[in-house]
């Protein structure tokens, strides 16, 4: 469906209402309360993007997303809408999907390794303060310094029992290291695999260039993530979707300004990303809302309330759909304020309290124009998507997922060599005498030196063949941290 000048339809009000391809990477918000329409505006956008060729990331916190691989059209309220809104060049079709789910059971298991999801998005997980946060950040140095992968959670788990019991040797090259602070640490570890983190963190790592796929016909691929299971860890789905922008930040090239997104970004339930942040990760988070788009990728942050997101991030969205908003409280009437003031005016509007008067699948909406000025608020409807509303069976779910093309990549897990086993195998040897180092050999050279050197060269020569293989993966990731603070502290153990 197109509006009047070509462009990608999205509502219909006094005219019909489309976007401007090139300006979508620009970022965006589509807010409202619950109810209002949100999840149908977010529909009918990744149906617009992937009939134009640009892949889609969603999440799907409901579980009724998934209608989108589906043919729709025939449910009465789309039917009516149809006709009321003069759809025409309405056609009911369904759209391309891949399904993904951190814990494998309705979609590809999603996963990433503890080196590359970074000691800061860790410690948001673990709820970390500074001092704990800057002893995690010492445990990631020590295993980068000696070429240890950390790729699981046991593996983190060795490192932080290695480097306890042996602070001592640690402190001079590092600095303090508080047993208190192991000791948290180690808790937090054990809350997050209750709450199915052990799913998340191994390999095989997921490649995020499995996300921008199109077709054979050309429609960008819709990724959806099961959302509904991990809604119920909301640090772990918040964490886990900032880990998704910063990979993506870190691995795709400049592309200046395409002519369409290379990938659009959709992140439900944003407030859970901004509540608590601190003030380094919210500095972090508005570096990357704001350099991303060099690389030709939209975010659309998904919300109840505009106040959710914080000014620094707000400023940066500049196509906006609002729905609904009720001013029942002090907090709601600034609000409606704070929402109505963000708008182009329209002279034939009075905005602020159109907000408080919009229907069920009513919007005000502005998006910019080709020189990436917003366009003047317009009171539209958001027009029915043209696949399935709601949810799919079961068994349509699994049929799709194993139709898919990284079908098989990712079901396995693979456990190979990393710093628990290198650890398990030095607590196996024999003591060395004080001052004497194995060398590779086997024999044992009378080379005095400081307990340090001696601790780190044991430690290093039993990693064996793993050092080897993974020198590079180390250097890389210590250039990464340097270069970009891995954004979020992040690195590169590919694969």
């Amino acid at each position: 469906m197109k509006d009047n000048n070509g462009l990608p339809l999205i509502a219909v009000g006094e005219t019909r209402v489309g976007f401007v391809p090139k300006m979508m990477n620009r970022h965006g918000l589509i807010t409202g309360a619950t109810g209002t329409g949100k999840t149908i505006s977010l529909q009918v956008m990744a149906e617009a993007f992937s009939s134009m060729g640009v892949p889609v990331f969603l999440s799907d916190v409901k579980g009724d997303l998934a209608g989108i691989s589906q043919q729709g059209g025939t449910a009465p309220k789309v039917v009516e809408n149809i006709t009321k809104l003069n759809l025409t060049d309405y056609t009911a079709q369904e759209f391309p999907v891949c399904f993904w789910d951190i814990f494998g059971e309705n979609g590809h298991p999603l996963r990433t390794t503890i080196s590359e999801m970074g000691p800061l998005l860790l410690s948001r997980l673990l709820n970390l303060n500074d001092t704990q946060y800057g002893v995690l950040n010492l445990v990631f140095k020590v295993a980068d310094d000696n070429g240890l992968l950390l790729l699981d959670l046991k593996d983190i788990r060795a490192m932080l029992d290695f480097v306890g019991k042996n602070r001592d040797q640690f402190t001079t090259t590092y600095g303090n290291i508080s047993t208190a602070s192991i000791g948290a640490i180690q808790r937090g570890l054990m809350v997050l695999e209750e709450q199915g983190a052990d799913h998340f963190f191994g390999e095989p790592a997921f490649n995020i260039q499995d996300l921008i796929q199109t077709d054979r016909i050309g429609k960008g691929i819709i990724n959806i993530l099961a959302s509904d299971k991990l809604m119920q860890s909301p640090s772990l789905y918040s964490t886990f979707l900032l880990w998704l922008l910063s990979e993506l930040f870190e691995e795709l090239p400049e592309t200046g300004d395409p002519e369409k997104p290379k990938l659009v970004f959709f992140f439900d339930e944003a407030h859970l990303l901004f509540n608590e942040a601190t003030p380094v990760l919210l500095d972090k988070i508005e570096q990357v809302v704001r350099l991303i788009r060099s690389k030709g990728i939209g975010i659309y942050f998904i919300t109840q309330n505009p106040l959710d997101v914080p000014d620094v991030v707000l400023g940066q969205l500049g196509n906006r759909i609002q729905h609904a908003l009720r001013a029942y409280t002090p907090r709601d009437q600034k609000a409606v304020a704070s929402a109505a003031s963000t708008f182009r005016p329209n002279p034939k509007l009075d905005t602020e309290k159109v907000i408080t008067e919009l229907g069920v699948g009513e919007a005000l909406v502005s998006f910019l124009d080709p020189k990436g000025i917003p366009g003047m608020v317009e009171r539209a409807f958001i027009v029915p998507p043209q696949s399935k509303i709601g949810s799919i069976s079961p068994e349509e779910r699994q049929q799709r997922i194993r139709g898919d093309m990284v079908y098989g990549t990712y079901e396995q897990m693979v456990d190979r060599d990393s710093a628990f086993e290198v650890l398990q195998r030095r607590m196996q040897q024999q003591p060395v005498p004080q001052g004497h180092i194995p060398d590779t050999r086997g024999n044992r050279q009378a080379t005095p030196s400081n307990p340090m050197t001696d601790l780190l060269s044991k430690f290093a020569k039993t990693a064996g063949t793993t050092v080897t293989r993974t020198i590079s993966t180390a250097i890389g990731r210590q250039l990464v941290r340097g270069l970009l603070g891995g954004i979020f502290g992040s690195s590169r153990s590919r694969r």
